[in-house]
């Protein structure tokens, strides 16, 4: 199939991006170091370019996808191979303690995934994070610089904190967007998602809380948490932070002390 025709499968509501470079494709497979023992799960697949190299690394591969025209096409295009297997569906509503049911111990994850869906589906993999091994995400690369922001950096935010809690993000390269088709506006990022064991007791709860304090981010993080919080001028203090200080200055320590103490 030419590149044109890839561009004319593509659809904007799902803000769909093919990668057809195959050296970024054999790049990102070797990320994921698969052997024939693994799991990995391949989130939006589309046509397939990336599963194909997947499939052949004899690994299991479970494709989610959710646009129900591709998924009769990837189950005949790989019908030979007994190691492939696709379900449809939205991978943010996904239960993958259902799919991975039975499979080997973690899995390896790999997307790549729209500007539109980076939120939700972050929340949910970070949920269900002690399946994975390692998680392969492309994003657009102004989200991967968002989480990856260090504190008092101005790119970081509620997204930056929910990720830091639950995995150690690395960036690994960029893809340009010649990569792909249709051509998108924008240049891409590839990260690696080691998933972190930190317990925290009441997820929502945390979600909650950094939401709130980011809320407006010229204010403090007192003036932020304080209409919904009564005791969190309290709380700051019992946490050594200034109440003065803003949002984005906070460390991953802090948060969670800062945590704590509210639900006290």
């Amino acid at each position: 199939m030419s590149r044109e025709q890839e561009s004319r499968f593509a659809k904007k509501s799902l803000g769909q991006n093919f990668l057809v470079d195959v050296n970024y494709v054999q790049k990102i497979v070797a990320v994921l170091d698969l052997k024939e023992a693994d799991t990995v799960i391949e989130i939006g697949p589309g046509r397939g370019a990336l599963t194909e190299n997947l499939v052949e690394s004899g690994a299991k591969v479970i494709a989610i996808e959710l646009d129900r025209e591709f998924v009769p096409m990837l189950r005949v295009r790989f019908s030979a191979d007994d190691n492939f297997s696709v379900i449809e569906a939205d991978a943010a509503q996904v239960d993958f303690e259902q799919v991975l049911k039975g499979q080997c111990s973690q899995a390896k994850l790999v997307a790549n995934l729209p500007y539109y869906i980076s939120t939700p589906i972050l929340q949910h993999l970070s949920t269900y994070r002690h399946l994975f091994d390692r998680l392969v995400l492309m994003f657009q690369k102004e989200v991967v610089d968002r989480i990856t922001a260090k504190p008092g950096d101005s790119d970081r935010g509620f997204l930056t904190v929910l990720v830091e809690a639950a995995f150690t993000v690395e960036k690994l390269f960029d893809v340009p967007a010649a990569a792909f088709r249709p051509v998108p506006k924008v240049t891409s990022s590839v990260a690696r998602f080691t998933p972190k064991a930190l317990e925290i007791e009441d997820e929502k709860a945390f979600r909650d809380l950094v939401s709130l304090a980011f809320g407006q981010k010229r204010k403090t993080i007192l003036n932020n948490l304080k209409a919904v919080y009564p005791n969190a001028a309290a709380a700051l203090a019992g946490s050594n932070i200034d109440a003065q200080r803003r949002a984005e200055t906070l460390v991953l320590d802090e948060w969670m002390l800062l945590a704590e103490l509210l639900e006290r």
